[in-house]
């Protein structure tokens, strides 16, 4: 790794950059050892473990360009796959404490998913791979409230499992409720750590509800409802709350926290599915660069894309890391989480989370 103090203060300079120049320094210590840089984040991998049936992490070393990161923030993830450098999103699942000295990230395998195949079946330690900075504004707030609530769905835990574990870390000892959703306890991830915190954490009230094979033994069953609320005696109005997880269960925590007034803090891990048979699934989207059209059929932007033979570039496909962000010469797009509808000329938008609404011509 490049040295700290005045050899790196030398090669991050305004000096160094001008000899360097067009390439980056990075570009020519990339030759010497890719674990060298000023600037960009590298780390290798140490461990592979599964995590469950379908799910892996992932442990890394980074270089001395990593700042570290709070709980709940995410990285891009690039490694390359068959000669080709693919980038996703992933949480960061480490303590706070313990984020400076090394990288962990647990995915669920999808089964449309080359990136996180990859990771459980072909990835091995020794491998370096590309991040970015960790990324995001899901984190805990300096002053943790006397009363906190974080809620998950399925592979969601991830960035609230960083909380809990800082907070845990720190010596926390004021009430947090923890509660998550699974299919299972064979598909949920971290069990034995979350066993152990609801044992030894007196501060911390650990539920689970496992929505296909219930626990005979749970306060609750099934999936989200209001009151559930009750049941884990949650004031929504009064107790903060981080929720991230499919979009099913954010839109109903949202709705019952909208409805009840609540300070309620949201991260989604899938976009919401897009009514295909909406009215504004009409015109024609155009790809400018490419010399490419196709008739609107109500999906976003990058799904259409991608139905149209072009391969844009892609992170998370959660509007999160603004990789697929690209220029709108025209048109109207709507934000399928937010429901904003933008009809600015000559705008970037992330392509992931917006669906057009009618004509829209995109620098593609």
């Amino acid at each position: 790794m490049a040295r700290r103090g005045p050899i790196r203060a030398l090669l991050a300079s305004r000096y160094v950059h001008a000899l360097t120049t067009p390439h980056s320094v990075d570009h020519y210590l990339d030759r010497v050892h890719p674990m060298l840089s000023v600037h960009q984040v590298r780390a290798v991998v140490e461990e592979v473990r599964p995590e469950t049936d379908a799910a892996s992490t992932v442990v890394m070393r980074p270089n001395d360009t990593w700042r570290g990161a709070r709980a709940g923030q995410h990285v891009q993830f690039g490694v390359e796959v068959d000669g080709t450098r693919r980038i996703r999103c992933f949480s960061v699942v480490d303590s706070e404490s313990d984020t400076r000295d090394r990288i962990t990230v647990s995915v669920k395998v999808h089964p449309e998913g080359y990136v996180s195949q990859h990771l459980k079946e072909g990835l091995r330690p020794g491998t370096i791979v590309h991040l970015s900075q960790a990324e995001g504004d899901f984190v805990l707030d300096d002053h943790v409230p006397d009363h906190l609530t974080l809620i998950s769905g399925g592979s969601g835990i991830t960035p609230v499992m960083a909380m809990l574990r800082t907070l845990r870390d720190r010596g926390h000892d004021r009430p947090v409720t923890f509660v998550h959703y699974a299919r299972s306890r064979a598909d949920e991830m971290f069990s034995d750590e979350l066993d152990a915190i609801a044992r030894d954490c007196t501060w911390a009230r650990v539920e689970r509800i496992y929505t296909r094979d219930p626990d005979p033994t749970a306060a609750v069953e099934g999936r989200f409802t209001p009151d559930h609320l009750d049941a884990f005696a949650i004031d929504a109005a009064r107790h903060p709350t981080y929720v991230c997880g499919p979009a099913g269960l954010i839109d109903v925590v949202g709705e019952t926290y909208d409805k009840l007034g609540g300070d309620l803090r949201r991260e989604w891990f899938k976009v919401p599915t897009v009514d295909l048979d909406a009215e504004d699934a009409t015109g024609t989207v155009t790809f400018e660069a490419s010399g490419r059209a196709t008739d609107n059929d109500g999906r976003t932007l990058l799904e259409q894309a991608e139905g149209s033979g072009l391969a844009p570039e892609f992170g998370c496909r959660m509007g999160i890391c603004n990789t697929c962000s690209t220029r709108k010469v025209h048109g109207a797009v709507r934000n399928v989480i937010t429901g904003e509808v933008r009809a600015d000329t000559d705008e970037k938008i992330k392509i992931c989370v917006n669906a057009p609404v009618g004509d829209v011509c995109l620098d593609l």
